[in-house]
């Protein structure tokens, strides 16, 4: 069954299932369809995101058990609800004190039966997994290794020894087993797994593997089976070997139940149509909504302002392209050494063994990857080695981008690596066991590098408008025009009409109320730039000092303790002046001293009245985008709490359990109204209902945004609502309604028909949501 609307619950030990259970009759009054839960499965004590997934055979004792999942979802039924659940077939927690598979490998090693279940390099590692958990070198830290029983302890570490080694010498005992304890550092450069971007607690999973496949999802598919789930959401398919033909396999195992994959396209980059999916879970979708109110002028003033007040240099976020650039060459060459180290030696490999490439040193190869994956313009390309290679991944690497690259190198006779490193990554130089690992783990790593680069660095550095920094989105050019939202939705409508859809999730940077407050500055550039003049609490430097006010304006609380940890998780990322491996000391107290006396201090009420003096154009941005979102072509997903003002910044903050929505807030009432149409005329939103641009005409009709599902609902918000005032308002411009009579659900006493001024429909609100009626039996619409 398609969902007509989920609601995301993050699914905690501080909110179990039996606490979900009490939120259904609420959530069913709200007009949800589904309840989307996160991770279910078994985890690492304490977790509160459920990603690091120990057991995949076990429902996770904290949240209630399974018990308390299937008391769930019959609590759910009785309301009309299903359940949607989120899996990690990616990896797992590298924690083999929990995760038993793991630990039998370390016991056993390769001969383990659970050898296969994880991506070891068992070569490079002298036939040892590496792990990373010392908190100095090992002569530092051999007096806190101690042996009790069969198992080595450090700290609250456990790992197991191998049989008969347990009365050897301590240093004889570390040399006997199947792993190395190094220090932490060492991942960097060292690791011989793969692990979940560059988080070397979570280690890499071989679901491409059909045994491993079907051992690590016996268990959800026994709950869908029996319908305790009805659908998925697939966790980074991009970390996968093959996510086509896993997304097949799993397809194959659910019936083709609903399924949506966190895929995060770049540009107009377009989902591959051979996955068996509904769509992606929405990312992409978020980036045309918030760009539909950014005005794309007031976006530029705001760069030149931004680089006036905070000097940045090249790579500290003055020009978007030079910024991601900067960031990918960091990133490759630190973060992600171990990885390039894997893909050299595979490649090394390659080539000693074929005639036609070898003569190619291994720095060459080093070189050519690096140029290569820092230009790879998406997340991944999707091929296999000796298969066919689709348009879309010779595009990835495509002759301009391998010119680029050879252009780097000093002897263009050496720049032939390039062409050998592009073949083998586009699976052009035929199959086989390295050439296959080659393909994928390049594919992996671009997505890694993408990831780290692009997400979790240039996006805290390239601050012009900080709302813009978000996943899947684009600082570079924030603005998105209607006719260009009208294409996406077209194209949804057409290709991907049961998609996911969202606004805030547990990923976002900033909850979208937070965006919207802070894309109205793209409005009024000068009054902002103004504002900064006047705030004049010292920074440790200009830069933060930028983000750190924008931050506080789109959070419009005072809260330290909120507002604090997000800016010091910027800084961090960033990782131009402290990071989270190279800690400075001096500069976080100064980012913490800054943040008391400024952003959340006292001179925060000079930025909450400036805030006020702009409530009735944020008030616009956040109606409008919320009721776009909720009737857009897809699937919306509603964050919980999000149906009302929910103001949250990056996690930990936006996982903190749900409280109590404000009954009289306005937005509740207006996603209540959307969601209930929703439910009730599943035909008009679904698969098979269309979607119509509707053009306003007059003076200020790029102000209106409007459209029309499958000819019975119309939904029309205002735009720039502050250039619009400042530009004389709506004048007499109109918008051509289809023919019929419409009712105004979020006014069901107001009525329209043909030609209606916008001045007359926006009149009570600025968004209006219509339903066309039969003038005879014209009843206001039940909620």
């Amino acid at each position: 069954m398609t969902p007509t609307a989920t609601y995301r619950l993050q699914i905690q030990p501080q909110f179990p299932f039996s606490a979900a259970e009490a939120a259904v009759p609420y959530l069913a009054a709200l007009g949800v369809s589904h309840l989307h839960l996160s991770p279910v499965l078994d985890a690492v004590p304490g977790s509160t995101h459920g990603y690091d997934v120990v057991d995949h055979t076990r429902v996770r004792d904290e949240l209630g058990g399974e018990a308390g999942l299937r008391a769930l979802a019959h609590t759910a039924r009785t309301h009309g609800l299903g359940l949607v659940v989120d899996i990690v077939p990616n990896h797992m927690a590298a924690a083999p004190r929990y995760n038993r598979p793991l630990w039998d490998v370390l016991r056993e090693g390769p001969v383990s039966p659970y050898a296969r279940w994880f991506d070891i390099d068992w070569e490079s590692g002298g036939g040892k997994v590496l792990l990373p958990v010392l908190g100095h070198r090992l002569g530092d830290e051999l007096e806190r290794l101690r042996v009790d029983g069969d198992v080595l302890r450090y700290y609250d570490h456990a790992f197991p020894l191998r049989e008969g080694t347990a009365k050897l010498p301590l240093p004889e005992l570390l040399d006997a087993q199947w792993y190395r304890l190094t220090w932490w550092r060492l991942a960097r450069t060292e690791l011989n797994y793969r692990r979940f971007f560059t988080i070397s607690d979570l280690i890499g999973v071989r679901v491409e593997d059909p045994a491993v496949f079907d051992a690590t999802h016996a268990k959800i598919l026994e709950l869908m089976d029996d319908g305790v789930i009805e659908g998925l959401r697939i966790d980074h398919p991009d970390g996968l070997a093959d996510p086509g033909a896993y997304l097949r396999r799993l397809g194959e195992a659910t019936g083709g139940r609903w399924t949506v994959v966190e895929k995060i396209l770049t540009g107009e980059e377009q989902l591959p149509a051979d996955w068996a999916v509904a769509g992606t879970t929405g990312y992409d979708a978020l980036h045309r909504i918030d760009g539909l109110f950014t005005d794309p002028a007031g976006a530029d003033e705001l760069v030149r302002r931004y680089r006036d007040y905070a000097g940045p240099p090249g790579d500290r976020g003055g020009y978007w392209e030079s910024t991601v650039r900067r960031a990918a060459y960091k990133v490759i060459t630190h973060e992600l050494a171990a990885e390039t180290a894997f893909l050299v030696r595979t490649a090394e490999r390659i080539c000693a063994a074929d005639p036609a490439l070898r003569d190619h040193a291994p720095w060459a190869l080093r070189a050519a990857l690096h140029e290569l994956l820092v230009r790879v313009p998406v997340y991944r390309p999707y091929v296999t080695a000796g298969g066919p290679t689709p348009d879309t991944a010779e595009a990835t690497l495509d002759p301009e981008t391998v010119r680029q690259a050879a252009a780097s190198f000093a002897v263009p006779e050496e720049s032939a690596a390039v062409g050998v490193v592009r073949d083998l990554a586009l699976g052009r130089l035929g199959g086989g066991p390295d050439r296959a690992a080659f393909c994928a783990r390049f594919a992996q790593t671009a997505s890694a590098l993408r990831a780290k680069s692009v997400e979790d660095t240039a996006f805290y550095r390239y601050a012009p408008l900080v709302s813009a920094g978000e996943v899947g989105g684009d600082p570079g050019a924030p603005a998105v025009s209607p006719a260009r939202f009208h294409a996406f939705c077209a194209r949804a409508a057409r290709d991907w009409p049961a998609g996911g859809t969202v606004l805030t999730t547990h990923d976002t940077k900033r909850s979208a109320d937070v965006r919207a407050r802070i894309t109205v500055l793209t409005e009024c550039p000068g009054q902002w730039a103004a504002l900064l003049d006047r705030l004049t609490t010292p920074a440790p430097d200009p830069q933060l000092a930028w983000v750190a006010w924008q931050s506080a304006f789109g959070f419009g609380l005072p809260d330290r303790d909120r507002l604090g940890p997000a800016l010091l998780k910027s800084v961090r990322e960033a990782g131009l002046h402290t990071s989270w491996t190279e800690q400075d000391e001096a500069y976080e107290q100064a980012v913490a001293d800054f943040t008391a006396a400024g952003p959340a201090g006292p001179p925060q009420s000079a930025v909450a009245a400036f805030a006020r003096g702009l409530a009735p154009y944020v008030r616009a941005n956040v109606l409008g985008a919320a009721l776009v979102h909720l009737t857009m072509p897809g699937v919306p997903d509603v964050y919980q709490g999000t149906e009302g003002t929910y103001i949250a910044l990056v996690d930990p903050d936006n996982r903190r359990p749900p409280v109590p929505v404000d009954p009289s807030d306005e937005k509740l009432a207006l996603t209540t109204t959307a969601l209930l149409l929703r439910r009730d005329c599943p035909d008009v939103f679904g698969e098979s209902g269309t979607y119509t641009p509707l053009t306003a005409e007059g003076p200020a009709a790029s102000h209106c945004l409007a459209f029309c599902r499958s000819g019975e609902a119309v939904t029309a918000v205002t735009r720039l609502s502050l250039r619009l005032e400042q530009e004389g308002g709506w004048r007499d411009t109109e918008l051509p309604l289809p023919a019929g009579v419409w009712l105004d659900l979020l006014a069901p006493e107001r009525e329209f028909t043909g030609r209606v001024a916008l001045s007359e429909l926006f009149a009570v609100r600025p968004v209006a949501l219509l339903k066309r009626v039969v003038p005879a039996a014209a009843e206001p619409y039940q909620r």
